[in-house]
């Protein structure tokens, strides 16, 4: 017992400093505060009834009103049953938030670092400048938890696989079942992907060695070992899988059937998202360079300019106050990359980048030609359209790469990969495999690579680049040439600055591991100096865009949108109508789903069709269509910013009957007609759906009625009464994946009229029409995601008690890790 306390004391110890450094960077926590993150923000607002019914009924609702009309809640935080994996994966993160992603960072960095058999010491230091990457910290601030998410559990996913390969089966298919599970619960289905192609990358060369040393048997083997481990990981997922799945076809993500655009130009054919906008943020070649310096393309977005800006002495002597001159220097762009807009540069470190190179020198094998390759594949990639060959041929040959956008994003591959191969450098470093002699060469050709770039860059600026961004000559137009000069000066001094605080830290580097060639320090020192410098190189600038001042106290993120005049207006309405919010971009926000049912929201997969009607309609103000979607109320401002709720009279009402039907022949002929249509008198119906339609026994009863009996998210009922057969058009969004409807009790068969509406045959008489939520994903996912727990569980009881007295191999430092 005290041999295995011995053991494992080392890495509790570890363990309770990634929970030290990580309430350390984040230390509000402590205080109860909440960091401010935007998307977060308006995720609230689109969640805000789901949660609302939970804490009511104590159940889940599958379906939300407050939202485009009516959506699923698959992607808002719903709960599902037998989602065993999830509660593990909330008992990993006990931390509190955004902290919790961080200790994530740290521990899965660290276990691969175990796995790879790399000395403890190394993995702490690894697994900080993993966690600290820039890139990974900027996501937290801004609200890309689920991204966040995906990524910490990266790298346990990896440590399953590689441990399967070195033919450790129990373990190895233990921990890939479990990683690829809780990756799968992130929920972030792009990372998840990117993560596929690291793992391509590792198949590929485990594949040529196992070729080349005659075992393709074992390769085969832990192949098929991981797989079973995966389809046990995807089918405890079942359920949150198979319900993304089924909203993802009717999203923006899937398919259109429309083959024009809302200004009646054709449209290119698309199983997923057109080209301009998978790559409307593509990574400069020449700003991947900003992996090494922070600012080398001015940072961020919203970066400050110097604090001796060039630019405020140009405005000055243009003739602007000190006030004024400040006021437009926060409005100009220090960022000159080609990005729309980047919140922070993705750097990884110098030190990293640096002893990276390093480990090119010193590390052989498998190893490092997964790592290679892996890099060049993400770097490359996330050129996208600025190398439009290889983004073209992966859209279109390449199965789901059209369903993602943001290239940019496949650098998380990179920080990934790149503290890897770092540390596994350093390994290398510190054992007796290399010759001192040869490590001198790798240590100086290392820092003639790197601080040579960097003092090329200082001494060269002004020849290899022009510092310009692409919006300078609107700037130019509207203060003159003069600024733009001083501009381009400001940035090329934030250019300069940290090139040479990059070159320095490098150096540092350097000379930490000539003083341990020189046998002046030894490894634990210097370990913990290059710890101390990796923090710090990452730290200071990761503080630059996150930092104490982003949090706020936990209600402002608890009720992120404030309750104003109109507000308070509409909700003394309880009638069941909609939304409609003018006031802020109302398909990129979450403040009307907030308090109301908005006919708008926030999403990146909005429901297709509403979006399509919004680029044909709402975009253009066509009133009919918000008659038609039941809106009742538009939310504006007034010219002094005060909110206005305007009551929209002509709202066609929760249900109406129509006399006429238009039958369309296609989806573009079927969105066309919607122009300038009397929705409330005639229906537009696709012939797909003619035959449930009795057009000759309807005639419109002017005595006939239909009303709202009472409307819940996932039960609506209706009441109607007719001398003879109607049609009726229901104001709620059409989606064939769950809704079920009833007549007097008995399943009746309803269709899509208007584009995106329901519709029905109601029969003569007095009858009760109900629309119940019943989707039969939901009941099927749970009963494979209890089944495929069940079996995980028998096979870890199994595995767990044929390894019960086998030690789990200890580490070798004079071992060479994956390398030959």
């Amino acid at each position: 017992m005290a041999n295995l306390l011995k053991k494992f004391l080392p890495h509790l110890v570890v363990l309770i400093l990634f929970v030290i450094a990580s309430l350390a960077y984040f230390s509000p926590v402590l205080q109860g505060k909440s960091i401010f993150q935007s998307d977060i923000a308006q995720h609230n607002g689109m969640a805000k009834q789901l949660r609302d019914y939970s804490k009511t009924t104590g159940e889940e609702t599958y379906w939300t009103d407050s939202a485009f009309g009516g959506m699923p809640t698959y992607q808002l935080g719903v709960k599902y049953p037998h989602n065993y994996i999830k509660k593990l994966d909330l008992a990993i993160r006990f931390l509190p938030r955004p902290a919790d992603y961080l200790f994530l960072y740290f521990i899965g960095m660290y276990i691969l670092f175990l796995v790879l058999k790399v000395d403890y010491k190394l993995a702490f230091l690894g697994a900080l400048a993993f966690g600290f990457s820039t890139y990974l910290i900027i996501i937290l601030g801004v609200g890309h938890n689920a991204k966040a998410h995906a990524i910490a559990y990266m790298p346990l996913v990896l440590s399953g696989i590689l441990l399967t390969f070195r033919g450790k089966y129990i373990y190895g298919f233990l921990l890939t079942t479990v990683a690829m599970a809780l990756e799968l619960v992130s929920n972030h289905f792009q990372m998840t992907y990117y993560l596929f192609f690291i793992v391509i990358c590792i198949g590929i060369a485990y594949l040529i060695d196992a070729f080349r040393k005659n075992m393709l048997p074992h390769y085969f083997k832990a192949l098929g070992i991981m797989v079973l481990g995966v389809l046990l990981a995807l089918g405890m997922n079942a359920t949150n899988l198979m319900a993304t799945k089924e909203y993802a076809d009717t999203s923006t993500r899937g398919k259109s059937e429309l083959t024009i655009n809302a200004d009646g130009s054709p449209k290119a054919p698309s199983t997923g998202l057109d080209f301009d906008y998978i790559t409307e943020y593509s990574y400069g070649k020449l700003e991947s360079f900003n992996l090494f310096i922070p600012s080398f393309m001015g940072g961020g977005s919203g970066d400050p300019l110097p604090d001796d800006s060039k630019t405020l002495d140009a405005l000055l002597k243009l003739g602007a106050s000190p006030q004024e001159a400040h006021e437009i220097m926060a409005q100009l762009p220090v960022y000159w990359g080609d990005q729309p807009i980047v919140a922070a540069p993705a750097y990884i470190g110098a030190i990293v980048i640096f002893l990276s190179i390093l480990a090119l020198f010193l590390v052989r094998g498998r190893f490092k030609w997964w790592i290679i390759a892996a890099f060049l594949l993400s770097l490359l990639l996330s050129w996208g359209k600025n190398f439009s060959f290889l983004t073209e041929f992966f859209i279109d040959y390449v199965p789901l790469y059209d369903k993602f956008r943001a290239v940019s994003s496949i650098q998380v591959i990179i920080e990934l990969i790149l503290p890897l191969l770092a540390v596994v450098g350093l390994h290398q470093w510190f054992n007796s495999f290399e010759q001192d002699e040869k490590k001198k060469k790798a240590l100086i050709w290392s820092v003639g690579i790197v601080g040579g770039l960097a003092v090329l860059f200082l001494l060269l600026k002004s020849t290899l680049f022009n510092f310009s961004s692409p919006y300078d000559s609107m700037i130019r137009e509207q203060l003159g040439i003069q600024v733009i000069d001083a501009l381009r000066e400001d940035r090329m001094q934030l250019f300069s600055s940290d090139t040479l605080r990059s070159l320095v830290f490098v150096v540092l580097a350097a000379g930490t591991l000539w003083f341990y060639l020189k046998s002046k320090i030894n490894q634990t020192t210097t370990i913990a100096l290059l710890a101390v410098l990796i923090v710090c190189d990452l730290v200071l600038v990761d503080r630059r865009y996150v930092n104490n001042d982003d949090f706020v106290q936990a209600r402002v993120m608890e009720q992120p949108f404030p309750k104003e005049a109109a507000d308070e207006q509409v909700l003394k309405d309880d009638g069941y109508f909609r939304v409609y919010d003018v006031a802020s971009s109302p398909f990129n926000s979450g403040r009307a789903s907030y308090y109301h049912n908005a006919l708008g929201g926030y999403h990146a997969a909005k429901p297709r069709r509403m979006n399509e009607i919004y680029d044909f309609y709402l975009s253009k103000g066509n009133i009919s269509i918000l008659n038609m979607m039941n809106v009742k109320y538009i939310l504006s401002r007034s010219k002094d910013g005060e909110s206005i709720a305007q009551e929209n009279p002509y709202a066609n009402g929760n249900v109406w009957l129509v006399e006429n039907v238009i039958f369309a022949d296609n989806a573009n002929n079927e969105i066309r007609l919607l122009d300038s249509l009397d929705t409330k008198k005639t229906a537009v119906i696709s012939k797909e759906f003619s035959n449930l339609i009795p057009t000759k026994n309807i005639v419109r009863d002017s005595t006939a009625s239909i009303d709202l009996v009472s409307h819940q998210s996932q039960h609506i009922v209706y009441e109607s009464s007719s001398k003879s057969d109607q049609l009726a058009v229901f104001s709620e969004v059409y989606y064939p994946h769950g809704w079920n409807a009833y007549i007097n009790n008995e399943p009746a068969e309803y269709f899509r009229a208007d584009y995106l509406l329901r519709a029905m045959a109601i029969p003569s008489g007095n009858n009760k029409i109900e629309f119940k939520f019943e989707p039969a994903v939901i009941k099927t996912g749970s009963s494979i995601s209890l089944a495929s727990s069940a079996i995980f569980g028998l096979i870890l009881l199994g595995g767990l008690f044929f390894s019960f007295k086998k030690e789990f191999p200890s580490s070798n430092k004079n071992e060479t890790l994956l390398t030959d």
